[in-house]
């Protein structure tokens, strides 16, 4: 197998699909093993099988397995439409079942927890603030947030313009606590931060250039460290937050799919069993006769 395709494929996901540097980092990784795996070897459904053996030797989880298998399934697509290969091996090729995992979310009084130990006095709070009252607002993904420029904003109409994944773009609504963070943010703090300098992100460091998800994850794990939050909190907690939060609100899930930038609405789905075991839980502890 040509080790020399590789980066012309991460160059696609980058340019193309508009993935983000984590993402591309771990197909990478993903890549590297099955290169490797193929050397000299006949790309074949034969070949496919044993990688798929080969994984399983290695003790991988069933989870990363079908991760690195929907990654060698990607990567011969591409090969395939670039006229590279003629057949895609790993296109048939099954892929484990996977237990269903419910999407971890914070519940109402957390949220509330998180934002409270936001120290809003120093300019660096207040860009806080304002990046986890827009990500909880918005839904919107963490690498959609550090890409955001001042002009995706028109905070006229509670909006926001977002390039999301395989680079479609989609309008986010944004409410009046998000609005006044930004608000908050743009009239001074920014300034202070970029201390003269000129920037077109929306979301800058103390040095001025645009924080990076790492960065934005470091300080949203600070935080719920500090509001003494035990379970694990990550940008996407609060995304999954927004997107229970509405439903239990009544929004309708096309709705929700639409705002989160679900190319299916069976990956929405997956918040409708959040609020279904939400529901049992507060109706066992409720109700009198429910034991």
């Amino acid at each position: 197998m040509d080790s020399s395709l590789l980066p012309a494929y991460l160059r696609h996901l980058q340019n193309e699909r508009n993935f983000s540097p984590h993402t591309i980092s771990n197909y990478e990784r993903d890549l590297d093993f099955l290169i490797t795996f193929l050397d000299r070897k006949e790309v074949d459904r034969l070949a496919a099988r044993e990688y798929l053996l080969a994984l399983e030797k290695h003790k991988y989880s069933r989870r990363s397995i079908a991760r690195k298998l929907s990654a060698a399934r990607s990567f011969f697509r591409y090969l395939q439409r670039e006229k590279k290969l003629k057949a895609n091996p790993f296109q048939s090729l099954l892929t484990p079942k996977l237990p269903k995992k419910l999407p971890n979310f914070l519940y109402p009084e957390e949220v509330r927890a998180l934002f409270g130990v936001v120290d809003k006095r120093q300019a660096a709070g207040q860009r806080d603030a304002a990046i986890l009252e827009l990500i909880y607002g918005t839904g919107m993904r963490v690498v959609e947030v550090t890409s955001l420029n001042v002009n995706d904003l028109d905070r006229g109409d509670n909006e926001i313009r977002v390039l999301g994944k395989g680079s479609k773009e989609r309008i986010v609504l944004f409410g009046s606590h998000a609005k006044s963070a930004l608000n908050d943010y743009l009239g001074r703090a920014r300034s202070e931060l970029l201390k003269g300098r000129k920037a077109a992100a929306l979301f800058v460091g103390r040095r001025g250039s645009r924080l990076t998800p790492r960065q934005v994850e470091r300080l949203i794990r600070f935080y719920a460290a500090k509001a003494g939050i035990t379970k694990k909190v990550t940008p996407h907690t609060l995304r999954h937050s927004f997107a229970t939060h509405l439903l239990e609100g009544g929004a309708d899930l096309r709705m929700v799919q639409e705002l989160l930038g679900h190319v299916s609405l069976s990956t929405t789905q997956v918040y409708t069993h959040v609020t279904k075991e939400r529901l049992k839980k507060v109706y066992d502890l409720a109700h009198p006769r429910a034991k």
